[in-house]
């Protein structure tokens, strides 16, 4: 029997189970970002506890957890192209508890930032893996709805953080919001460890052969699949190596990924996190719990670009394949993008100058609604990009992480002087200016140049 019609492939598994693993690792992809943000609002009470009086050191207490964010892909997306994507996901999320509770602990300032950079490392797991294991389960015509779900845990992890967490804090204390992270992660492994397969084809099929005696067919079939060789720290710096190599040696990644990090997510982003707590607190004197709900505004653009970018995104790729034969490219992907570009200046200058001119706060959050419809109708397309083209999707991801989260750790540490500088309305302006002279006409070029400058890779499918 082929593998296209082989039952254990997970691509022929049910309707029901492609879903249910998929659920599971959105899960863990909504618990693992908590993380990130749900300390933010209580970042005065830190400053207390913790007797900080530098504001650097203060953002820092909560950006750290990007630094690792960073860092973590490289290492884990090629080990679960080594040993499989389920038990990487499950020992990432039982460490990210431990870590949290250490957290929750800490008894110094140091001890409270080196636990959260060890915290984003773990976290960073489901990040680096999940957008493989949508690539495992569905064909490419078939994943933008798989997609949108497993995407809505990274951005709606760090909207719901906040609004918990505003509201922990001040009824209970700061360290409680750790505790609760760590009951969060205890019930997704309950839930998850009985119930997730593994899902990369290769290792299944690997494991198969080896109790059949019959991997020299198995690995003909499909290249990514061989013995361990004798050399076998050679073969963990291959793998290791992998993501980096993307990066460095495939200029449609590279530029993707710096374009995701400096318009996108996390880097605007949080950096419009890091302004919420001096707007809605300072300038509309909301205390610290409500001021938590600031940060549904962008909540509700996410959830609003997920039900219509998804369908829209499957429709425009649909349309586009039949014209072409059929054939699908990873290039389809991108008119969504390109939509979504126009979104991004409108929900920065919106914000800015409401905020600035101070009225009433109903208006800066329909402006922060309107960026994160941007966000999420540029950010699921780019996602798909990378995992239809590449050969090793989570490697490509994981590649594209690191600008994401490196400006995302760099963004608010400057954010507090910035708007010092220049105010909210000329802040933001600022980067409506970038998102428009670099976001609008960057994905026009990539639509028409992308296949051209993917040929002759051996590291595109």
């Amino acid at each position: 029997m082929s593998w296209e019609h082989d039952p254990i492939n997970p691509r022929n598994w049910s309707t029901a189970r492609k879903w249910v693993a998929t659920a599971l690792v959105s899960l863990y992809t909504f618990v693992a970002p908590l993380g990130s943000s749900m300390m933010a609002p209580g970042l005065p009470e830190v400053a207390l506890k913790y007797h900080i009086t530098n504001p650097t050191i203060l953002a820092l207490t909560l950006s750290i957890f990007l630094l690792s964010f960073a860092i973590g892909p490289l290492f884990l997306a090629p080990l679960s192209e080594m040993y499989g994507r389920a038990w990487i996901l499950h020992i990432g999320n039982v460490v990210y508890l431990l870590f949290n509770l250490g957290c929750a602990l800490a008894p110094t300032t140091n001890a409270l930032i080196a636990f959260r950079f060890l915290a984003g490392f773990a976290a960073s797991t489901p990040l680096a893996i999940g957008g493989g294991v949508i690539a495992d389960l569905f064909a490419e015509r078939d994943r933008a709805s798989a997609m949108a779900l497993y995407t809505m845990g990274p951005l709606m992890g760090p909207i719901i953080g906040p609004v918990m967490g505003g509201f922990i804090t001040q009824s209970i204390g700061i360290q409680y919001v750790f505790y609760l992270i760590v009951g969060l992660c205890g019930l997704s492994s309950i839930i998850a460890v009985p119930l997730l397969r593994e899902t990369y084809a290769p290792v299944i099929r690997l494991r198969r052969a080896k109790s059949s005696s019959d991997l020299e067919k198995v690995a003909v079939a499909d290249p990514r699949i061989s013995e361990v060789p004798t050399n076998k720290l050679k073969y963990l710096w291959d793998n290791l190596t992998r993501p980096m190599l993307i990066l460095t040696h495939s200029f449609i990644c590279f530029i993707l990924s710096f374009y995701m990090a400096l318009l996108l997510f996390p880097g605007v982003f949080y950096l419009m996190f890091a302004t919420f707590p001096g707007l809605f607190t300072g300038v509309y004197h909301w205390s610290i719990g409500v001021g938590g709900l600031a940060y549904l505004g962008l909540g509700l653009g996410f959830l609003i670009s997920a039900l219509i970018g998804a369908k829209l995104s499957d429709k425009v790729y649909l349309h586009l394949a039949a014209k072409n034969g059929g054939k699908g490219t990873p290039e389809m992907r991108i008119p969504i993008l390109i939509f979504g570009s126009f979104f991004t200046p409108i929900g920065l200058l919106w914000y800015g100058w409401s905020a600035q001119a101070r009225i009433h706060w109903i208006i800066p959050l329909i402006g922060t609604c309107i960026f994160g419809f941007a966000l999420m109708t540029s950010y699921l397309p780019i996602q798909l990009y990378l995992v239809d083209a590449f050969v090793y999707g989570a490697s490509a991801i994981a590649a594209a992480s690191v600008f994401r989260s490196f400006l995302g750790f760099i963004f608010p540490l400057f954010a507090e002087q910035m708007l010092k500088s220049l105010g909210y309305g000329w802040g933001n302006t600022l980067l409506a200016g970038l998102a428009i002279i670099i976001g609008i006409p960057f994905p026009v070029w990539i639509y028409y140049s992308g296949e051209r400058i993917r040929s002759g890779s051996s590291l595109f499918r």
